[in-house]
């Protein structure tokens, strides 16, 4: 045996079948063999990954990259439904008006106001029902599928439900106000109580959802952090806010971001709730319409094709805004809790 250990396939191999050598280089189809087989095998290795990620950049072009450059565009003309190949340029003129439109300055503040009465109950009864579930309960599967049950039910049907319910002369909710000595209310006309309505049917909708993502994180958090804290003496509601709530941070930040966007988005639920014409204004004064619904209306009620896309680029950089202003929120508060946990530690 060679002191270099047992002989490999490639030493025991003779020398001139080896590549690259005088044998191979007097054979040219064995030599452009081999450089095929490399090339396809580089390629192979190489280029898989990129084949396997390619579908989804495919679909995202066409259906989402293309859209919002085209909806740019059409934004810096003036362009009717009717004649969509026929666009006149205004440049910005478009969203010069949307700035001066006070229709669109009322959609923002209802946005903003609904997406605050339905994102915060949501959310806040979404913990605490994700830390009902957490527990060991009887039937805990049953509830589970419950609490999911009202978002799989379309928004078309919960709307019209919820709209019944709150109806001013016969609805169920005036009913049980009657009962306790207070008066009906016109949930429709009045601008805080159809904002009010609206918002329960989203907070109906989502929170079982919600809830959902809340339990998944809370599994993962680990049991060690609760057996150790319940050593220390901490009680359920210590547990919660110093265990719990820390090891779901992230999937809480990733709620709020998602209840922003759909919030922006709100058009079904005062769409349906308006029953009829009133719901694409937003009621008769506008005193509930959205974003989504001043887009609706400027688009397919009043054919001004331009304007609705002046609207939608409005609602992305809307977003973008919130983004930008989330992450500087986050990195100041990781900044102020940079020099107090070095001085505890130091301590």
């Amino acid at each position: 045996m060679p002191p270099g250990g047992p002989p490999t396939t490639a030493s025991r191999r003779p020398p001139a079948d080896r590549p690259g050598t005088d044998r191979y280089r007097r054979t040219p189809v064995a030599l452009q063999t081999y450089r095929r087989r490399t090339f396809w095998h580089r390629l192979d290795v190489r280029g898989a990954p990129y084949a396997f990620v390619a579908p989804f950049f495919v679909v995202f072009a066409a259906f989402s990259f293309y859209p919002l450059l085209y909806t740019a565009w059409i934004s810096l003309h003036r362009v009717e439904l009717a004649s969509m190949d026929l666009m006149e340029w205004v440049g910005l003129d478009n969203y010069t008006a949307l700035w001066g439109d006070e229709r669109f300055w009322n959609a923002l503040a209802n946005t903003f106001t609904l997406g605050v009465l339905s994102t915060v109950p949501q959310l806040l009864m979404a913990l605490g029902l994700a830390h009902l579930l957490h527990y060991r309960l009887r039937g805990s599967a049953f509830f589970r599928v419950a609490a999911l049950t009202p978002y799989a039910t379309s928004v078309g049907a919960a709307a019209l439900v919820f709209t019944m319910l709150f109806e001013r002369d016969f609805g169920m909710i005036n009913w049980l106000l009657g009962l306790v000595g207070m008066d009906p209310v016109n949930w429709e006309n009045d601008k805080w109580a159809a904002q009010l309505a609206v918002s329960a049917i989203v907070i109906w909708r989502w929170t079982g959802y919600n809830a959902l993502l809340y339990l998944a994180a809370m599994q993962a958090v680990p049991d060690e952090r609760y057996e150790a804290a319940a050593l220390d003496g901490a009680s359920r509601w210590q547990q919660f806010r110093m265990v719990t709530i820390p090891g779901i941070r992230s999937t809480v930040v990733f709620t709020i971001v998602l209840s922003t966007i759909g919030a922006t988005q709100l058009f079904g639920e005062p769409l349906i709730f308006g029953q009829g014409p009133n719901g694409i204004t937003g009621g008769a004064d506008n005193q509930y319409q959205t974003l989504g619904l001043l887009l609706y209306e400027e688009g397919w009620k009043n054919y001004q094709m331009g304007r609705a896309a002046t609207i939608a680029w409005a609602m992305f950089l809307l977003l973008i805004l919130v983004f930008v202003v989330q992450r500087v929120v986050k990195r100041l508060a990781s900044r102020a809790a940079g020099p107090r946990h070095v001085s505890r530690r130091s301590q």
